[in-house]
């Protein structure tokens, strides 16, 4: 049986990048490049690509980039768009619960919940930082945005969902937040790039900063730095705040 995140990015390619939360990618892709002081040698590779909206940004820049993601429809047209631009990325269909490189990136990205957050059990979360930590080169980075636990302490998941949302857009009902799991179930409604209505049992995992702390720590990251995530707008003077829904988080091995 397919679960909701797979059934969910199935022919869904062009509505994904009209959604509100992908709208951010040149801002995103400055900071970047900031982090990894402009040098076109470093070898990226983007967690959870999906349209691959990061990675040819990344790649008309004159960055190496190599993108995963395990939605084949994603990739798809990720690929054209690549191709459309004469940009050469590898692009792979890769679960990344699985181990698939050692050693082989000076830089890793995942964001807008490129996987992490989503997966069923925390097991297979920590599995994708796992593999992350293991692809990584010696002093390589790994950034990636996240859901940030302290947001639904103090206010309700559905209500800024409903607040963000675009005509066309994915829509969010039933939300619970369970408190021993800090997990958000709800009901995810989408109009697929055919028309089609889905409706998916969802449910995404959230975290707070001294978990991913603990995490990455145990996965011998040297130096883990935590940030609120504006959209479009990444920034180490960002403090992260029970105001985030997202966190970024920024780990060198």
């Amino acid at each position: 049986m397919k679960q909701w995140y797979e059934e969910l990015f199935e022919n869904y390619a062009e509505k994904y990048d009209s959604e509100v939360f992908t709208q951010g990618t040149i801002g995103e892709c400055d900071f970047i490049e900031k982090e990894i002081n402009y040098d076109k040698t470093k070898k990226i590779l983007d967690i959870g690509c999906g349209t691959g909206r990061h990675s040819i940004e990344l790649a008309k820049r004159g960055y190496q980039v190599t993108g995963i993601d395990l939605s084949e429809s994603q990739l798809k047209s990720a690929r054209q768009k690549a191709a459309e631009q004469s940009l050469k990325i590898d692009f792979q269909i890769h679960d990344a619960r699985n181990p698939h490189f050692a050693d082989e990136f000076d830089l890793e990205i995942m964001l807008c919940e490129g996987g992490f957050p989503l997966m069923e059990t925390d097991e297979m979360n920590f599995q994708i930082l796992q593999n992350a930590e293991n692809a990584l080169k010696p002093n390589g980075k790994f950034i990636f945005t996240t859901l940030n636990g302290l947001f639904p302490l103090f206010h309700s998941v559905k209500d800024f969902l409903a607040s963000q949302k675009k005509e066309g857009n994915a829509s969010y009902r039933d939300n619970t937040f369970d408190l021993m799991t800090f997990r958000d179930h709800n009901i995810t409604e989408i109009v697929d790039d055919a028309g089609n209505k889905k409706s998916l049992k969802s449910n995404e995992r959230f975290y707070v900063p001294s978990e991913i702390t603990w995490l990455l720590k145990s996965l011998h990251f040297k130096t883990i730095d935590i940030f609120g995530a504006k959209l479009g707008a990444f920034s180490r003077n960002d403090g992260l705040t029970t105001e985030d829904f997202e966190m970024l988080v920024i780990a060198e091995k």
